[in-house]
């Protein structure tokens, strides 16, 4: 694992940091195809359920596409088929095609608040459609699910686009979201540290001056 592991992990954080940060640690990792197995382990040797497991990496799927995060489902289901974990995981949907897009944009205006009926009104008449996708696939499809409350799904959201490097507008987005759903400034820059073993010094440092122009002055 290396010393830089070591010096992160014997960081004191909070239960319900602990448990998304393993999400994190898991997730991380989806992008370049390795650890996963590894990471689903150890969320599961300290108490993350397989249904939260599953969550967290079907919260990647908006920022990270399909082809990723299946193949991160893949070796998560084959950890659990050696842990007798029963397959398939209870499903946590909670939206049909009927109700999935406006159950998705109620989600965002509890997240973003009403810049997202202006952001949806400026954007061009050609690409309101990718508007429509975002509300109905990102949130309604996967931010409406049970098994992982809209704080850590809020939380991993942050974890997924830092690693992704280049997303700083919607890191920016998400550092408000975060703000939004109760997770403070303290929480985001300890769920960043958590990941820097994943995503490495510059990474980590750009999502760090993400966090500090956007949290208030006032609040440090």
């Amino acid at each position: 694992m290396g010393p830089q592991t070591g010096l992160i992990c014997g960081r004191s954080v909070s239960k319900t940091e602990e448990l998304t940060i393993n999400h994190s640690s898991t997730l991380d990792q989806v992008r370049v195809h390795v650890g996963v197995a590894l990471n689903v382990g150890v969320a599961l040797n300290v108490g993350v359920t397989p249904i939260e497991i599953k969550e967290a990496i079907y919260q990647c799927v908006p920022h990270l596409g399909f082809s990723k995060t299946l193949n991160a489902m893949y070796q998560a289901n084959e950890v659990f088929k050696e842990r007798n974990i029963p397959l398939p995981v209870e499903s946590q949907k909670q939206v049909n095609e009927d109700t999935r897009f406006d159950e998705g944009l109620k989600v965002q205006k509890v997240i973003f608040g009403d810049v997202i009926e202006q952001m949806q009104k400026n954007t061009p008449e050609n690409q309101k459609h990718i508007q429509r996708f975002l509300s109905a696939f990102c949130f309604g499809d996967i931010y409406t699910r049970s098994g992982l409350d809209l704080k850590s799904r809020e939380l991993l959201t942050l974890c997924i686009l830092s690693t992704l490097g280049g997303c700083e507008n919607q890191l920016k987005s998400h550092v408000r979201g975060n703000l939004s759903v109760g997770d403070d400034e303290e929480t985001m820059i300890e769920a960043i540290t958590q990941s820097l073993p994943y995503m490495c010094f510059p990474r980590t440092l750009n999502a760090l001056n993400c966090v500090d122009e956007i949290v208030p002055e006032s609040n440090k």
